[in-house]
């Protein structure tokens, strides 16, 4: 696999609008590089018979049933809102009706 070279990391940080000195360019450079070689070595992995996975390992849904509960009085939720009318916030007008 071809290197990394100083000119593309130079590209990518403009683009990525970074100011990097000449020795963060060259560590990134040698980073990026070391990266690309995992690439290689994964690319070598047999993976015959292994099916497609979202998740190196398995997950459960960790979230809650949704239950309706006790809930707080309109007028006591907007009670500390800066403007407000008939228990709703009145927030300024930001789309201009046609």
């Amino acid at each position: 696999m071809p290197e990394v070279t100083l000119d593309e990391v130079r590209h990518v940080a403009t683009l990525a609008r970074m100011a990097l000195t000449d020795e963060e360019l060259e560590r990134v450079r040698r980073e990026l590089n070391r990266i690309m070689d995992y690439f290689v070595e994964l690319q070598q992995l047999d993976t015959e018979g292994i099916g497609d996975t979202s998740h190196a390992i398995p997950i459960t849904d960790v979230y809650r049933q949704d239950e309706i509960g006790d809930t707080l009085p309109a007028a006591k939720i907007v009670q500390n809102a800066p403007d407000t009318i008939e228990n709703f916030f009145r927030v300024p007008v930001f789309m201009e009706e046609e």
